[in-house]
């Protein structure tokens, strides 16, 4: 009988041991990688840490996040992505066709979330929105759909146009898309157009002179991660030619643009938190759908209307989401 017990209480302790042990094992770190295609001083990365705080993850104690930015140079991403490869993070946040398309050319293993992406499944990162195969998930951006959507929106703020600029990235994997959707539309307001391809972070001086000398009366920037990089440059030329303009999210009009039509981008890299959440407790990017985003806002900025000396119709401002006065 007291052996009984002997043994009895030897399996207690022993137990006992074993749980305070587990106890002190510090928990798991978890790294993220986030390429981006700007620099430090990145709103998106802010938007998508108070998602990973709203669900429980602290940087620098249970996440690290290996940040890397490009600083508006796209030739960077191959390197930058092949060096979050090296440090075998867990996952991988990224935004923008073109550093998305880098990430997957450097793995097929680290799953990768996108932020946001012109058109997937288009420019082939993904099989298919609801079955995207692969490594690769998130959210995109619809921007092909709203091309056409933002240039009848410049034409009824700019009342009477009819020769409007298209400002393209020549190196974004969606710009085709973007342009037929916007030659299309073109077509169906009988706007002429006058499309000019961006190449280098040099041309944007010659091309907007351009406009100009070509009596553009307004400018339709297309969605590019290299635009929003050079965003300052982009609305200082417009404001400076007096030419309006249209972009696709807000922070150009943060910056003084005029107006924009799009998705709300910082919404969208607070939800990629979630898919980066499931994406560590265990689930496969091949199994969670692209989101597609479903709600668009229209943000009209008065201070650069003025600026440029344009009276934006009243119709037009009572149907903004936001009105900067």
């Amino acid at each position: 009988m007291s052996q009984k017990i002997f043994f009895g209480v030897l399996s207690i302790l022993l137990l006992a041991l074993n749980s305070s042990v587990d106890a002190q094992q510090p928990a798991k770190v978890r790294r993220i990688g986030r390429l981006g295609t700007g620099s430090s001083a990145d709103p998106y990365s802010d938007a998508f840490r108070q998602g990973l705080r709203e669900l429980g993850y602290v940087e620098g104690q249970n996440i690290v996040i290996e940040y890397r930015y490009a600083n508006g140079k796209n030739d960077r991403l191959p390197d930058l992505a092949a060096d979050l490869v090296r440090l075998k993070v867990d996952v991988i946040l990224v935004g923008g066709s073109q550093a998305i398309l880098a990430v997957k050319k450097a793995t097929t293993t680290i799953p990768v979330v996108m932020g946001g992406a012109s058109d997937p499944v288009g420019t082939g990162l993904v099989a298919s929105l609801a079955r995207p195969g692969g490594n690769i998930t998130g959210l995109t951006l619809l921007s092909p759909e709203l091309s056409g959507k933002r240039l009848e929106l410049l034409k009824e703020v700019v009342t009477g146009s009819s020769r409007v600029a298209v400002l393209s990235d020549a190196s974004n994997p969606g710009a085709n898309l973007m342009l037929d959707e916007t030659r299309e539309a073109g077509k169906s307001l009988g706007l002429k157009l006058q499309i000019r391809e961006v190449c280098g972070a040099n041309d944007f001086d010659s091309i907007f002179a351009a406009f100009k000398k070509e009596r553009a009366q307004a400018v339709n920037v297309l969605s590019s991660s290299f635009f929003n990089a050079h965003r300052n440059k982009i609305v200082a030329l417009a404001t400076n030619h007096k030419l309006p303009a249209i972009y696709s999210n807000d922070d150009f009009i943060e910056d003084g643009g005029l107006m924009s039509y799009g998705a709300n981008i910082s919404a969208l890299y607070r939800r990629a938190a979630i898919y980066v959440d499931k994406i560590l407790k265990g689930a496969k990017p091949a199994d969670l759908p692209v989101e597609q985003p479903t709600k668009f806002e229209l943000v009209i900025n008065l201070k650069a209307a003025k600026q440029i000396g344009l009276t934006v119709p009243p119709n037009m401002l009572a149907r903004a989401d936001k009105v900067i006065k």
